[in-house]
C-alpha cells in the first residue's frame, strides 16, 4: 500500500516564497565563480613568464649556471605533476572552491617571498619558494576544468574558452611589462618579481564565500560529495594519448616562456624588444584561446585542429633557426598560436568523459602524467646551449618534439570518452 506525502499550504507557501531567494543566490554564486574563474585564470602563469623575462638578470644576481637556469625553467612542470595530482582528493575533502582559494593564497606567499629568499639562502630559497607559488597553480591548474565542468555543463566550450583567454591574458601580461616595471621601480629584478603578488592576492577574495561549498556546483543535481567512479584511467588509450599530447605542448610552452627572450636577446635584440617578443607570442592566446575551444567543441573530431597548430609551430622554430632577429615579430606570431594546443588540450579533457567526476579524474592524470613527460625539455634545452654555445641543437629539439605531439594529439582528438575505454 502507497503512502502519500500532504504538504501543508503553508509549507508550499513558504516553498514559493523562498523561490525567489534560492534563484538570486544561486544567481550570485554563479557569478561569483565566474569571478573567480576569470581572476584566477590571470594568476596561473605570470609566476613563470616574469621570470622568464628577467632571467639573465636572476641568474646574474644568484650566480647561476646555464644548467641551473635550465633546471629552474624545469621545477614548473615538476610542480605540476608532484602537486597536480592531489587536488582532486583535497577538492572531495574540502571543496574545489575551498583548495583554488588556498593555491591562489600560496601563489601570493611564493610570489612575494621568492625574490628576497634568493638574497638569504640562495638558489636554494629562491626554487622553494618559487615551489609554493607553483604548488597553488598546480592544484588550480587541474581543478579549473572540473570547477568549469560542474557550475557549466552546457557552457564547456565558452568557458573554457574564457579561461584560457584569462590565462593568456595573465602571461603576456606579465612577459610584455616586468622589465618596463623593474625599471620603473628602479631597476631590482626582485621587485619586478614581487610585484606579481599583488594581482594574485586580488584573485584571493572571490573565492572566500565559497570556502565551504563542497558541492558539485549550481548546475548539477548530484549530491555533495560525489566520489569518483571506478575508473581505472590507466587502461584508456585516450587518456594516454591526451597526457602525452599535454605533456609535448607543455614541453614547448615552458621552453618558449623560460628561453624565448633569450634567444632573442642572444641575437642581438634589446632586452624590452625580447620581452614584448615575448609577450606577443602569450598574447596570441588571448583571441585564439576563446575561438579555438569553441571550434573544438563543435567538432566530432579535434584532429585537423591539432595538425594546423603543429604546423604553425615547426614554421615558428625554422624562423628562429635561420633567422631569429630578421623575421622575429612574424616567428612569435606563430609560436603563440602553435602555444594555443593548451586551451586545447583543456577542451578535450572535458569533452572526452561524461561526468564531472570523469573529468576530475582524467584531468589529474593527463596533467600530473602531462607534465611529468615534461620535465626533461627545458632543462635539456639549457644543458645543450651551454655545451653547444649556440641554438642551433636546442631549436632542432623543439622542432623534433612537435612530431610526436601531433601524432598524440590527433588520437586524443576522437570522439570518444574514457569512461567506455576504462569500462572495456
Amino acid at each position: 500500500m502507497k503512502s502519500t506525502t500532504v504538504r501543508s499550504p503553508a509549507a508550499t507557501d513558504a516553498e514559493e516564497a523562498d523561490a525567489p531567494t534560492r534563484a538570486a543566490t544561486r544567481a550570485w554564486a554563479t557569478r561569483l565563480v565566474v569571478v573567480g574563474i576569470v581572476l584566477s585564470a590571470l594568476n596561473l602563469r605570470p609566476a613563470i613568464t616574469s621570470l622568464g623575462a628577467l632571467l639573465e638578470e636572476v641568474r646574474d644576481g644568484l650566480g647561476m649556471s646555464g644548467s641551473v637556469a635550465g633546471l629552474l625553467t624545469s621545477v614548473p612542470p615538476l610542480c605540476f605533476a608532484v602537486f597536480g595530482v592531489m587536488a582532486p582528493r583535497l577538492a572531495r575533502r574540502f571543496g574545489p572552491g575551498a583548495v583554488v582559494c588556498a593555491g591562489m593564497a600560496a601563489i601570493t606567499a611564493g610570489l612575494l617571498i621568492r625574490p628576497y629568499a634568493g638574497d638569504t639562502v640562495g638558489t636554494a630559497g629562491f626554487l622553494a619558494a618559487s615551489a609554493l607559488a607553483l604548488m597553488g597553480i598546480a592544484v588550480s591548474n587541474v581543478l579549473m576544468p572540473v570547477i568549469v565542468k560542474r557550475w557549466f555543463p552546457d557552457r564547456v566550450g565558452s568557458m573554457t574558452g574564457l579561461y584560457s583567454m584569462a590565462l593568456a591574458l595573465g602571461t603576456s601580461t606579465a612577459a610584455a611589462v616586468t622589465v618596463p616595471v623593474t625599471q620603473a621601480l628602479g631597476g631590482s629584478w626582485q621587485s619586478g618579481l614581487a610585484v606579481w603578488a599583488v594581482l594574485a592576492a586580488a584573485a584571493v577574495v572571490p573565492w572566500i564565500p565559497l570556502v565551504r561549498d563542497r558541492g558539485t556546483g549550481a548546475a548539477e543535481k548530484t549530491p555533495a560529495r560525489e566520489e569518483p567512479p571506478a575508473l581505472r584511467i590507466t587502461r584508456s588509450r585516450t587518456a594516454w594519448a591526451l597526457a602525452v599530447f599535454f605533456g609535448l605542448q607543455a614541453t614547448g610552452a615552458y621552453i618558449t616562456m623560460g628561453w624565448m627572450a633569450q634567444i632573442f636577446r642572444d641575437a642581438g635584440v634589446p632586452a624590452g624588444t625580447a620581452g614584448l617578443l615575448l609577450a606577443v607570442t602569450m598574447a596570441m592566446g588571448v583571441p585564439l584561446a576563446f575561438v579555438i575551444p569553441r571550434v573544438a567543441t563543435r567538432l566530432p573530431y579535434q584532429g585537423p585542429v591539432v595538425i594546423a597548430l603543429g604546423l604553425c609551430g615547426l614554421a615558428g622554430y625554422a624562423g628562429l633557426y635561420f633567422a631569429p632577429a630578421g623575421g622575429a615579430w612574424v616567428w612569435a606570431v606563430l609560436l603563440g598560436v602553435s602555444n594555443c594546443s593548451f586551451p586545447l588540450a583543456l577542451t578535450m579533457v572535458g569533452m572526452r568523459a561524461r561526468t564531472g567526476a570523469g573529468v576530475a579524474q582524467l584531468s589529474a592524470f593527463a596533467q600530473s602524467t602531462g607534465y611529468l613527460i615534461s620535465i626533461p625539455g627545458p632543462l635539456l634545452v639549457g644543458v645543450l646551449y651551454q655545451h653547444s654555445g649556440g641554438w642551433g641543437l636546442p631549436i632542432a629539439l623543439m622542432t623534433g618534439l612537435l612530431i610526436p605531439q601531433m601524432a598524440a594529439g590527433v588520437l586524443a582528438g576522437r570522439d570518444r570518452t574514457v569512461e567506455d575505454e576504462a569500462a572495456r
